[in-house]
């Protein structure tokens, strides 16, 4: 077969991995596992993988021919990557012929979407009012927040139809949900229906924009820097940074025109429900975002459960008396790591029967835990200095605590999958 053939389809399935989310080690794993069926030997072979190219370099016939494709977009589509993970494995133990692998890497890339885009906006709506719910709304917050984040998910939606630059997307998005919102607790305050009121109005405001909070990204940064793709890691940073500055704009613009404030500063997202309410409002949130990251229908019950079950570990071990709950007391860091370590360990157990790979499972299903208030609460708080004592302090704490425990939860995904899997191979 041609060389040049070999390498072109090395790059092809490099640049859809790259442009589904996929982190690095995912992306330089599928593409070794196709160089051996490509015949491509390891000590003529180099794969250079960073965020926005993708380069392969052979020696061939005493010459070196090296070639590299541009990644010029960047979303999240976990059934593409889990294909084309299970089609390198295909293709690695023989079953396949490279037009065949070819044919079905395009079939992958090219397939519809699982869900509608009414069916990703219903789905997102709902998971951010499961958010609402894990910081202390009551029900009628929880319709609030999810009818906000529906609406901003659909002009989201339209806004990247017409190719509206990502982060003036974002900017846009969040301050229409989050005025949506807002209209919402005029509706609660001059309602005469008590179904209509709410206890907890504020706590919309908090969750309506959380389906902006770019978790794969924030995920694949920690993955590859423990990985030591340190510049990939870094770009993926620098990206979730940017978004997450055009998310506490639009969020800002909002509040100065609506002259709403209380719910950046002192509400509290501490929450005092039962837990079988924590339980249900993480599943809803692992479902919705498992649509918008187009998780296969079949697994949308096992990320359900694997949500629950990472909230509920969270909440247990982190909450405590001091916050008027049940549980031990031991801080949101070593809870959020607990919840996400025993996610990943039982999806370890499962990756192999569901033939998917682990990354599917684990990222939807500890999303929920991501601290997208913190995040945005820290850098909304650099914006609006005002010379104040504290508020440098306050700041920094929301920052310090959001980037803990971040780590804490990818700490939690990584290290089961990068030991247990390894025994469980054996």
């Amino acid at each position: 077969m041609d060389i040049n053939k070999k390498i072109n389809v090395l790059l092809r399935t490099g640049l859809i991995l790259m442009e589904c989310g996929a982190d690095t080690s995912r992306t330089t794993r599928d593409l070794n596992r196709l160089s051996e069926f490509l015949l491509l030997p390891s000590d003529s072979l180099d794969l250079y993988v960073v965020y926005n190219m993708v380069m392969v370099s052979v020696v061939h016939d005493g010459e070196t021919i090296t070639k590299f494709k541009r990644v010029n977009k960047h979303g999240v589509n976990l059934e593409v990557i889990k294909d084309i993970s299970n089609l390198t494995r295909k293709a690695s133990e023989g079953g396949l012929t490279v037009n065949d692998y070819e044919r079905e890497l395009n079939d992958a890339y090219c397939s519809k979407r699982n869900y509608k885009e009414w069916q990703v906006a219903v789905g997102g709506g709902l998971a951010c009012g499961g958010f609402c719910v894990q910081f202390g709304g009551d029900a009628t917050a929880f319709v609030y927040a999810s009818i906000s984040a529906m609406v901003g998910l659909f002009l989201k939606s339209y806004l990247t139809k017409h190719k509206i630059n990502d982060y003036l997307n974002v900017g846009v998005s969040t301050f229409v949900a989050t005025i949506v919102a807002w209209l919402f607790t005029l509706i609660d305050v001059y309602t005469l229906f008590p179904l209509f009121q709410s206890r907890t109005p504020s706590h919309a405001l908090m969750a309506c924009a959380l389906f902006i909070v770019p978790g794969v990204h924030i995920m694949n940064f920690v993955s590859d820097m423990l990985a030591g793709y340190t510049q990939v890691g870094m770009t993926r940073a620098m990206r979730s940074l940017l978004i997450l500055m055009a998310m506490a704009f639009g969020i800002g613009l909002s509040i100065q025109i609506c002259t709403m404030d209380e719910f950046v500063h002192g509400l509290s997202i501490v929450p005092h429900h039962r837990y079988w309410a924590y339980m249900a409002a993480a599943a809803v949130s692992a479902v919705g975002f498992s649509m918008i990251f187009n998780v296969p229908r079949y697994l949308l019950w096992i990320i359900a459960l694997g949500g629950a079950t990472a909230i509920c570990t969270r909440n247990i071990v982190s909450l405590g008396e001091s916050s008027g709950n049940i549980g031990l007391d031991l801080g949101p860091m070593i809870g959020s790591f607990a919840g996400s370590a025993l996610v990943s360990i039982i999806i370890c157990f499962i990756v192999g029967k569901l033939k998917t790979p682990h990354q599917c499972l684990s990222v939807p299903s500890v999303i929920p835990m991501i601290p997208g208030v913190l995040m945005y609460r820290a850098i909304f708080g650099m914006f609006t200095l005002h010379g104040v004592v504290g508020e440098v302090t306050v700041a920094a704490y929301n920052a310090v605590q959001s980037t803990l425990i971040i780590l804490s939860i990818s700490l939690g995904v990584a290290i089961p999958n990068i030991f247990f899997r390894r025994l469980i191979s054996k």
